[in-house]
């Protein structure tokens, strides 16, 4: 006869068992070890047209920013999607990537618990039907850590990141984009400790990305951001142009786009304040513009 015990038993066994591994195109739950890596190499494939792309590799270490810019299909998702199933020529790119310099082993490219890599993208959503704190709690529980300081950690990143805060007694199917996607961001960061994050324009689900970067560079995190943002396309340290579905050219501007990036940084400040008085029912005054503020001129 099936009794509760049996259930219980069949819930911790198989449940934290898939909970740890099942991840797929449109459904994320974090569960990846931390992996200690030097560096990531990206090595050229070929555009649409079967040209070799113009670069000889691409280097990835702890603490780079990278964003990846162009068009529409232009072949950002593609980039970030090559390293995060760490691509042995084996996708329409003919792209390769190297971990510490070797090829990864077949372990961490099938096992999605031994990579060292999150996505986290506009279609990343859960489907665990639990509380936030339930959630974050059988993460960290399948990673044997201290489990109520971690919570509280983690929870209070999220809420750095979103300007919707995020609850212990929230469900996560009840969690807005933004608040998802900021929980996640913080549970690869804090329990995860996922080296190297690939975030697919999470700026539109209303994150504070200034805060993200500043976090990640904290933490000593490799991140590439997919992005129409200017402005983060600007506070990163590297800019990846694609087109044609290939990488056209790498920008390390240094230095040389500081004096645009503080003017941009002002207008960006402006719409985040922007969004939320608007958000909490407030009238904007036209002399409040951004142009306005930060001496630029229409």
């Amino acid at each position: 006869m099936w009794h509760f015990k049996d259930y219980n038993y069949y819930y911790k066994v198989i449940f934290l068992g898939k909970l740890r591994s099942y991840i797929n195109t449109n459904t994320v739950i974090l569960i990846m070890r931390r992996e200690q890596f030097m560096e990531l190499t990206v090595l050229p494939g070929t555009n649409r047209c079967g040209e070799k792309e113009g670069f000889d590799q691409i280097v990835i270490r702890p603490g780079d920013t990278l964003s990846i810019v162009g068009p529409t299909g232009s072949g950002k998702s593609a980039f970030i999607n090559d390293i995060e199933v760490l691509a042995q020529e084996d996708t329409v790119t003919g792209r390769s990537i190297l971990m510490d310099g070797v090829e990864p082993p077949e372990e961490m490219v099938r096992d999605p618990a031994k990579k060292p890599i999150a996505l986290i993208s506009q279609n990343t959503r859960v489907i665990a039907d639990l509380t936030v704190e339930r959630f974050l709690a059988l993460h960290i529980k399948a990673r044997d850590t201290d489990t109520r300081r971690l919570i509280a950690r983690t929870l209070a990143l999220a809420n750095e990141f979103t300007g919707e805060k995020i609850a212990l007694p929230m469900r996560m199917t009840a969690l807005s984009g933004g608040q998802a996607r900021s929980l996640l961001i913080a549970d690869a960061i804090l329990i995860s400790q996922t080296p190297i994050l690939l975030l697919d324009e999470v700026e539109n689900a209303g994150i504070n990305k200034e805060r993200v970067i500043n976090c990640i560079r904290d933490y000593n995190k490799a991140v590439i951001f997919v992005t129409h943002d200017p402005y983060l396309s600007l506070i990163t340290d590297r800019r990846i142009v694609m087109k044609n579905g290939a990488v056209a050219v790498m920008l390390e501007p240094g230095s040389r786009e500081r004096s645009v990036i503080t003017k941009v940084s002002g207008m960006d400040s402006f719409l985040w304040d922007l969004r939320e008085r608007i958000r909490s029912g407030d009238l904007i005054q036209e002399r409040e513009s951004p142009l306005i503020k930060i001496g630029v001129h229409a």
